[in-house]
């Protein structure tokens, strides 16, 4: 027998709401989908560690299913679900310094003993956890409405309702293992591994297929997935978490769209689904924080990429005239101009000596080759690693030009060629 999940003034029955999540699981167009045709050989170095999505979304499913039916949010007042949220993500915040700390003891030489000397931290750990796992289903909820409410706002919305409704699950995120040739930058292969794998263990996986295959490979941190629920990694920065959701509720959206359901038909479509995600994820960010958490309101970083688990450590040292952004779109302009002449080595040998650059600069980036440009070239809302792309600026040109966000949203969506996109915008001769 079936049973109703109010989201919102939505109703769903548990199994429709089941159907409609594995569909999306199966067909949408997130930050590390499995693309459609990615070579056998490169699947073949991973089986053994792939990431299980439709049991997470099985269990994503028995979880937002209870969270619903309980519906706690609704008996408190706004300022009571804020400080609810507040309360959550403090013991986040709390948490992770516990656990760095762990990792310190841990990592210190002078440490002889670390499991004794870490005992009283690893119990603080076990209970802060146990604190936030209670807080977590109202912290999600109230997200949740608090994101529906901007979304609704800003008139994205079906009967009252943003389509699909937001639904998302703080849990760990596997890694995405991606796969370029080294002649040209374009991305071969997405495919999702265990969140659980070591970083020697990463190394090595990365080094095998690059040997075997002839290509150049990089496995990167995830901090969200646009499955149903959407997938968004535990974190204590709420600003980060709003736009990762909003980021994340955007690619759901577009896959009930033409765009999103041809996000792997060529790299020009995925730049176009992840630079609009990127433009609708910031602003209904910003939004949600002005709203409901004006004080822990922040202005962006400059290296904030939604996709790290963390962001690039060291930013201290950067020196004052500095521009990230800058640095590296000169960095892949180059990289294009000697592929462009058939001289992957050499475009290797210079990436190698730029990522160092950037090292000494506070942006500690482990790997940049054609894999790295590949997938974070697709992320074009700030420039950068796109290089000269002329697709994400066309994007971000259609946003200045639009008069609110529900028209660039409903514009992009129903794309399905780069050349529309030029033809709006009056650009198909150039």
């Amino acid at each position: 027998m079936s049973r109703w999940i109010r989201i919102g003034d939505l109703a769903l029955t548990y199994l429709g709401w089941g159907v409609f999540a594995l569909a999306l699981a199966f067909i949408l167009a997130k930050d590390a989908s499995v693309a459609l045709d990615t070579p056998a050989r490169v699947r073949a170095y991973i089986r053994a560690v792939e990431f299980d999505f439709v049991d997470w979304t099985l269990d994503a499913l028995g979880f937002k299913a209870r969270q619903s039916s309980v519906d706690e949010q609704a008996f408190l007042s706004n300022s009571d679900q804020t400080r609810r949220v507040r309360d959550y993500f403090d013991l986040i915040f709390r948490l992770e310094g516990v656990r760095r700390e762990i990792e310190k003891q841990y990592a210190d030489p002078a440490v002889k003993d670390p499991a004794a000397e870490t005992a009283g931290l690893r119990a603080m750990e076990a209970d802060l956890r146990a604190q936030a796992g209670k807080l977590q289903p109202l912290a999600e909820s109230i997200l949740q409405e608090q994101i529906s409410v901007i979304l609704a706002e800003q008139g994205l919305v079906l009967g009252g309702q943003p389509v699909p409704p937001v639904s998302f699950h703080f849990t760990a995120l596997p890694y995405a293992l991606i796969v370029s040739p080294r002649a040209a930058i374009r991305q071969d292969a997405n495919l999702d591994v265990s969140g659980d794998l070591t970083l020697e263990q990463q190394v090595a996986l990365e080094e095998r297929v690059a040997r075997e295959l002839d290509v150049s490979t990089l496995i990167v941190g995830l901090g969200g997935i646009g499955t149903y629920p959407t997938m968004v990694l535990q974190h204590s920065d709420l600003n980060w978490i709003v736009s990762v959701t909003a980021h994340e509720w955007t690619h759901n959206y577009l896959t009930l769209h033409p765009l999103g359901l041809n996000y792997e038909t060529s790299p020009e479509l995925r730049t176009m689904n992840e630079t609009t995600a990127e433009i609708v994820g910031d602003e209904i960010g910003a939004m949600v924080m002005k709203r409901y958490y004006p004080d822990l309101a922040s202005p962006p970083s400059p290296f904030r990429n939604l996709l790290r688990r963390e962001q690039p450590a060291g930013q201290t040292r950067r020196a004052p005239d500095f521009e990230f952004r800058t640095e590296m779109r000169a960095t892949r302009v180059r990289v294009d101009e000697l592929l462009a002449q058939g001289k992957a080595p050499e475009a290797e040998a210079y990436m190698e000596e730029r990522r160092k650059f950037f090292w000494d600069h506070g942006y500690q980036i482990r790997r940049l080759n054609q894999a790295y440009f590949a997938f974070y070239g697709a992320y074009a809302a700030d420039g950068g690693a796109p290089g000269a792309d002329p697709v994400g600026p066309a994007v971000r040109l259609l946003r200045r030009r639009s008069p609110n966000l529900k028209y660039f949203l409903d514009t992009m969506a129903w794309f399905t060629s780069f050349e529309q996109l030029k033809g709006v915008l009056g650009l198909s001769n150039q």
